[in-house]
């Protein structure tokens, strides 16, 4: 009888579906309560809540038994890096990706831009009307090079941006980038030139207001490669244009890699060439202090606590539970320092699944949305983070994609 009732209850009943959408509809308010001034107090609550909902549709969802296995194997890691780190991150990540199985991805991809969209709206509408959150934020930004700040002690110079509400330009610019990705990923088929033109004219008005340049440039790149594959059809099905994005992919890693492996030596090289006319070192460190300038000091950035937190030698098999409250902004390296190197790699092998399956399915527009979220990683770590519905990613790694005649679906 129990064993017909679980039957019936999941294949019968709408309620696996029910408990994830609760479960992802509270991880997405997460997310805007997250970019907005209020402060959540309940959130370790709602992060347990969410699990269990997701561990329940994961309950109520056929998998094969190797399926069972991988999943298991995920959870054993989980549960690792817990005892290690205190942090249930990776536990509650494997069961959401689990629990997506059997939800139409464009489906979910769909209500994920709604709700996401409608909060982003409502926090700037506060915002502007007086109601709640300041309109612009007025500090010094870090326009200055680090010779001028750090080795000269040049005060650096404030100026007054707007944040519509999330509490940082760079915040609005992020979740303008990110909405921008997934609009036009969902609804690809049905965006025309003008539609490009109009994003990208909302991106300059983005810009304008939060001089954030990463945001912008990555926003451009993503419209301007959803655009081409939009009119130059064919080469939606070449494999090289797959291989291409693999090796952007791989080469962020290794970039990651290559920077929290010289942070140091590049720190070093920059006050070398500013006082003496001569960096003290080979062409890789001088090459990685040019980028670094371009890059807002991101990779020197490794160096400014007293452990020099993020760079490798802070780096282990499961990380440690003083990794947990450290931040600094370059994404990939966020995820080798405070999940570890087994979690990081994995992590990895699944991010190279999906551009398989990308591949598989000759999903163009999906692939210039993962490259252009790993080239975004490298500088930021927005993807990184306990809040599941930043992570679009992760959706497309555990939810069922239309087959190639169904993509095109509204």
């Amino acid at each position: 009888m129990i064993k017909d009732l679980y039957r019936r209850l999941r294949e019968e009943t709408s309620v696996p579906r029910l408990v994830f959408y609760i479960g992802l509809t509270i991880e997405l308010l997460m997310v805007i309560i997250d970019k907005s001034n209020y402060v959540n107090p309940i959130e370790g609550y709602l992060f347990r809540l969410t699990f269990l909902l997701f561990a329940c549709k994961l309950l109520l969802t056929r998998y094969e038994l190797r399926e069972w296995v991988l999943i298991l194997a995920m959870e054993a890691v989980g549960f690792v890096s817990y005892r290690v780190t205190g942090a249930n991150d990776i536990i509650r990540i494997v069961t959401f990706v689990a629990a997506c199985r059997g939800i139409p991805l464009k489906e979910v991809l769909k209500y994920t831009f709604y709700v996401t969209l409608a909060g982003c709206l409502a926090i700037v509408a506060l915002s502007v009307t007086g109601i709640y959150g300041d309109i612009s934020l007025t500090q010094a930004f870090g326009h200055e090079t680090a010779e001028e700040t750090l080795y000269v002690g040049k005060e650096m110079a404030e100026e007054t941006r707007y944040t519509l509400g999330m509490g940082h330009p760079n915040a609005l610019s992020c979740m303008f980038f990110m909405l921008v990705a997934l609009g036009v990923y969902v609804w690809f088929d049905r965006m025309r030139w003008y539609s490009y033109l109009f994003l990208m004219l909302l991106n300059l008005g983005v810009y304008l207001l939060t001089r954030s340049k990463t945001s912008m440039l990555i926003t451009s790149a993503f419209l301007a490669g959803a655009c081409l594959l939009t009119f130059v059809k064919h080469l939606q099905e070449r494999t090289f244009l797959y291989v291409c994005g693999l090796l952007v992919f791989l080469l962020c890693i290794a970039f990651s890699v290559d920077a929290a492996v010289c942070a140091q030596r590049v720190r070093d090289a920059r006050w070398n060439e500013f006082f003496y006319w001569n960096p003290g070192d080979n062409e890789h460190i001088v090459l990685l202090g040019k980028i670094d300038r371009h890059i807002s000091g991101r990779i020197i950035s490794l160096t400014d606590s007293d452990k020099n937190d993020g760079m490798i030698q802070t780096w282990s098999a499961f990380s440690c539970e003083n990794n947990m409250n450290y931040y600094f902004d370059m994404g990939w390296v966020k995820v080798f320092y405070r999940y570890g190197v087994i979690p990081g790699v994995l992590y990895v092998a699944a991010n190279l699944i999906l551009l398989w399956r990308l591949w598989r399915r000759r999903d163009a527009c999906g692939l210039v949305l993962f490259v252009m979220f790993a080239v975004y990683t490298v500088v930021e770590a927005h993807l990184i983070s306990v809040y599941i519905g930043r992570n679009y990613l992760l959706m497309m790694m555990g939810c069922e994609a239309a087959a190639r005649s169904g993509t095109n679906e509204s």
